[in-house]
């Protein structure tokens, strides 16, 4: 019979489609697209470009890499938003399997032949692995290194790694598209933290989100400190609104940062009142409220001596920076975002 033929294997194959939303990523994108190009998965595929308005050039970079391989294509996003993107790149698909892609990543040759035999093998509606974020200047590298430590970004599998199994959600995504559309694609109101909420309607409906350590897509952090601010703000600010809107699906890590900041703020705040009482002659006893901050600060210390210790001095003062940027940061967003106050900030900013 046909199927006992190993030369018959890989027509049947299933046909695999990357969707990537790009917008003002010239930096990037080309490598992202090569690295899927460059992929060793036998069976049939194209790559879904979702280009949104772009101002830096990506426009006609992305053109001139749909001119050299005619399994680019190119699709207009005009809202821009990455889950907007998302979904006119799915609508588009012509293959069964969905593998999403983002500008800033970098596939390894067999991710999708591993993601596609993992999502035959499980069962699963989504499979996904780890970010495995890597610098290449001394502030990359400590960024880095943030998103891959417990005091970074938080003890997901898919920043720290683990064991395979059952997740709420991972890194990026390969789908079944009938999955997809079962569950109504992803939710263009939500900017960041989409694939999360997503992932929660997967498993309601009763599909599997499966995490292996078996998949790890290089992933490229942001280079300098105020594009860090901003996208950890954007991340928090998204992550208090899911938070809000689903109270019960949220582990307490997620209000770990923000905890931190008002512990901090209000630690400041009855510090400096403290000074004032010192200064009218008052017994200063509110100056406790500096113990606060103090342990923030020593925690920051440990934390660098822990991860940052070997990573090269530049590294290592970089990264008593970049974690309180991303703790801060982050934590005052999903404070705006818990108070509901999303919608009225992106508006002006557009996350």
């Amino acid at each position: 019979m046909p199927e006992n033929h190993p030369e018959a294997m890989p027509a049947s194959l299933l046909g695999v489609s990357y969707v990537m939303p790009v917008l003002n990523d010239a930096t990037h994108v080309r490598a992202a697209v090569e690295s899927i190009l460059a992929q060793d998965y036998t069976g049939p595929v194209e790559v879904l470009i979702a280009l949104g308005p772009s101002i830096d050039g990506t426009n006609e970079l992305v053109a001139d890499l749909a001119a050299r391989d005619d399994r680019v294509r190119v699709l207009e996003n005009e809202v821009g938003s990455t889950p907007a993107g998302l979904n006119i790149g799915i609508r588009a698909a012509r293959y069964p399997v969905v593998v999403r892609v983002d500008s800033h990543s970098m596939l390894p040759p067999d991710y999708a032949r591993i993601a596609v035999d993992e999502l035959e093998r499980t069962g699963a509606d989504n499979v996904g692995g780890i970010m495995d974020a890597r610098g290449e200047t001394p502030f990359e590298h400590a960024v880095a290194l943030a998103y891959t430590t417990k005091v970074g970004l938080g003890g997901s599998a898919f920043h720290v790694g683990g064991s395979a199994g059952p997740a709420d959600t991972v890194y990026l995504g390969v789908f079944r598209r009938d999955a997809l559309l079962r569950v109504g694609l992803f939710d263009e109101t939500i900017k960041r933290g989409q694939d999360w909420e997503l992932n929660r309607r997967l498993r309601e409906t009763g599909g599997v989100v499966w995490f292996t350590p078996r998949l790890a897509v290089t992933y490229r952090p942001r280079s300098t400190f105020d594009r860090l601010a901003r996208q950890m703000f954007s991340t928090g600010l998204w992550r208090g609104e899911l938070a809000r809107r689903f109270p019960s699906a949220n582990g307490i890590r997620y209000f770990v940062p923000p905890a931190m900041v008002l512990g901090v703020a209000l630690g400041l705040i009855v510090g400096i009142a403290g000074l004032v009482q010192a200064a009218l002659g008052a017994t200063p006893w509110l100056l406790l409220g500096f113990i606060v901050p103090v342990v923030y600060v020593l925690f920051v210390l440990a934390a660098t001596l822990v991860y940052a210790s070997g990573r090269g001095a530049r590294a290592a003062a970089w990264f008593l920076v970049v974690l309180p940027c991303i703790h801060v940061s982050w934590g005052v967003g999903f404070v705006l975002g818990y108070l509901s106050l999303t919608s009225n900030i992106a508006r002006h900013t557009g996350r």
